[in-house]
């Protein structure tokens, strides 16, 4: 599987937390689609990498898209690795991880421009640049195999045992970091990377959000209104 692009997903019980994750990242919101269902923060330049879907269920959570070529054959290649299919659209396909990852692979139209950090007032860059995936600890290491194996992208380790990345191509706008949980919720989470992470955070703290933890020097862990978490770290933009 050829990866074109990626993008992340917010996917929320209402539209109502929209307005803050358009805040805190310095994006528009496009044109609803399907029903008031989808949307698309629109970056002042570059390509889109995140998206925005009412659930109409809670909690509030993340999802990964894999833009693709052939989003049958991806399909495929990601079940033959232990993903299982959850809904066939055939223009898009559903799938889980066998950890229960979830993520889908969707036809690629082209993007290929990261978008850019946005300056604030306060001095600070940032720009949401990682994917996290949180896997428990048993499923750890099948599903680090796995990722690698479905993207096709270098495996780097982390000074932190619990840490792992993939990175794909330098025009890609995400990277993905899979993340060894002792407990918490499976999932996907964002992060931000900022060259000032105690502004970046009281930026975010002054629209909402709520800080759940601080690792000192490394990230700060934050829940937005609708109570799903994310990060900023202290990575350059």
């Amino acid at each position: 599987m050829l990866v074109r692009w990626v993008t992340g997903f917010l996917d929320s019980p209402s539209a109502d937390v929209e307005a803050f994750w358009l805040a805190v990242t310095g994006t528009t919101l496009s044109a609803r689609r399907d029903a008031g269902v989808f949307a698309t923060l629109l970056p002042a330049e570059g390509d889109a990498c995140l998206r925005v879907q009412v659930v109409g269920d809670g909690p509030a959570r993340a999802h990964l898209d894999l833009h693709v070529d052939d989003v049958s054959a991806a399909a495929d290649e990601a079940g033959a690795l232990g993903a299982s299919v959850v809904r066939d659209y055939g223009d898009l396909v559903v799938l889980l991880s066998p950890a229960g990852i979830p993520f889908c692979v969707v036809p690629w139209h082209g993007e290929r421009v990261r978008p850019r950090a946005v300056r604030w007032p306060g001095g600070q860059s940032s720009l949401v640049d990682q994917l996290a995936l949180d896997i428990p600890a048993d499923a750890y290491d099948a599903e680090v195999a796995l990722w690698a194996a479905l993207t096709g992208w270098a495996h780097r380790r982390s000074d932190l045992p619990e840490f792992r990345f993939l990175q794909g191509d330098s025009a890609l706008p995400l990277r993905l970091l899979l993340q060894r949980i002792g407990d918490g919720a499976v999932g996907v989470h964002l992060d931000f990377a900022g060259d000032g992470v105690d502004g970046e955070v009281g930026r975010h703290v002054g629209l909402g959000a709520v800080v759940v933890r601080r690792v000192p020097g490394q990230w700060t862990t934050l829940r937005d209104p609708a109570g799903r978490e994310y990060c900023v770290t202290g990575r350059t933009p």
